[in-house]
């Protein structure tokens, strides 16, 4: 079976931009890591019911690739798609660590929706596996585009590719889980002052060196 890599991603810079219903509203710059990555392949199984065979701490209903195939599947109403997660298993060999801010979760669902995508030949388009990404997790259309640098802004549904040059990371992560929705929510509560549109504008033209480096 193929193996697919499911890349982490580093936020250069992170700014409130305003609210959005419930939602933060955000301007980041996104950067694939290339050295870190998850891998995903189909695995044959015996009984129907889906599985994802992998190091997860979380319920399979918590897990965003079980999320990502309920939201594609709702999508596409596909038999196929049903058919195949009844013989195959998703194999996760984990390598991102969770709650470490590196998009491990986002990036294994945005890789399943392209490995059933490409399986199935189902033609969905990009903006398309985008917006059912976009369902499951504000982080899932970064990886579905696929580009090594972007902004990203509004909920994470805007998706810009900024062309420069990768950098080399040497990602640590403590032992530390931290909860994305409740670092949201102390920030909101506590925080809140989001930058301008004209302070947005000016990190959107900056490369991420520049960024790094004031």
């Amino acid at each position: 079976m193929k193996v697919y890599k499911s890349y982490a991603k580093v936020n250069i810079f992170l700014k409130i931009t305003g609210m959005r219903n419930n939602y933060h509203e955000i301007i980041s710059r996104f950067m694939l890591v290339n050295s870190l990555y998850d891998e995903l392949s189909f695995s044959s199984k015996k009984s129907e019911e889906f599985k994802i065979i992998g190091n997860f701490s979380c319920s399979m209903e918590q897990n965003t690739i079980y999320k990502a195939y309920k939201s594609l599947l709702e999508y596409t109403k596909s038999n196929s798609l049903e058919n195949l997660m009844k013989k195959y298993a998703v194999k996760v060999e984990k390598n991102i660590p969770a709650y470490a801010g590196l998009g491990g979760g986002s990036s294994n669902a945005a890789t399943f929706l392209k490995m059933c995508n490409s399986s199935l030949n189902l033609e969905l388009s990009l903006n398309e596996l985008a917006n059912i990404g976009l369902k499951v997790g504000a982080d899932v259309p970064f990886f579905i585009y696929g580009y090594q640098s972007a902004n990203v802004s509004g909920i994470g549904e805007v998706v810009e590719e900024f062309q420069e040059n990768g950098l080399e990371f040497e990602v640590y992560t403590p032992k530390l889980e931290i909860s994305t929705p409740k670092v949201y929510k102390s920030y909101r509560e506590k925080f809140y002052k989001p930058i301008s549109n004209l302070e947005a504008d000016s990190l959107k033209v900056k490369n991420s060196l520049e960024v790094l480096q004031t």
